[in-house]
């Protein structure tokens, strides 16, 4: 069995894909509460996989939703929050988020605990990164972060969780490839474009 606290599996696994949206909002916008989603988008699939898309769909909603939240904080003079929640990486996290805005928000997204996700967040909302390319960002990046998990789930079940929670860093080297092959062929397709 998956290691989902006891008190989630019974009031929040119930409800699906509405539960997975509750878990990503609170998640998102308060304390984190790191994995959790992670592990019911993957329990969920295990046992009605014809819903994966739905539940990978209902957990990045709710990761919309929370984020605008603390997005909208931030604009609003979150500015020592920021810094008091990113510390010594604050300048680091500003440069990465106003250098790059979508790639700022995605990367970070879909990247897995423990890697910190809300300074980023309040990154661009206190430096004012667009709305749309911030929720574009988030959808992308939560969208293919809970697409990913549940096709794990489905092609090898339950113990996908375990994998990832026991190998974290070669996951997050997975990922990294992932988007740098990404970020690369971007950059090749744009700069091809701009010369034509």
């Amino acid at each position: 069995m998956l290691p989902v606290p006891t008190w989630l599996r019974v009031l929040i696994a119930p409800l699906g894909g509405l539960g997975l949206f509750v878990i990503e909002f609170f998640d998102s916008s308060f304390p984190p509460l790191p994995f959790v989603a992670d592990l019911l988008v993957v329990r969920l699939t295990v046992h009605k996989p014809e819903f994966m898309l739905y539940y990978a769909a209902m957990a990045t909603l709710g990761s919309l939703v929370g984020c605008f939240w603390l997005y909208y904080l931030a604009k609003k003079g979150g500015e020592a929050m920021f810094r008091r929640s990113a510390g010594g990486r604050a300048e680091h996290i500003r440069d990465w988020v106003l250098r790059y805005k979508f790639l700022g928000i995605a990367v970070p997204a879909i990247l897995p605990p423990p890697l910190p996700f809300k300074p980023f967040i309040l990154a661009a909302g206190v430096f004012q990164v667009p709305k749309r390319t911030f929720a574009l960002a988030l959808v992308v990046g939560r969208g293919f972060r809970y697409t990913a998990e549940g096709l794990l789930a489905i092609f090898f079940g339950e113990q996908v969780i375990r994998y990832l929670m026991h190998n974290k860093v070669q996951f997050l080297l997975i990922v990294l490839a992932i988007v740098a092959v990404y970020a690369v062929t971007w950059w090749l397709l744009s700069r091809r474009a701009h010369t034509h």
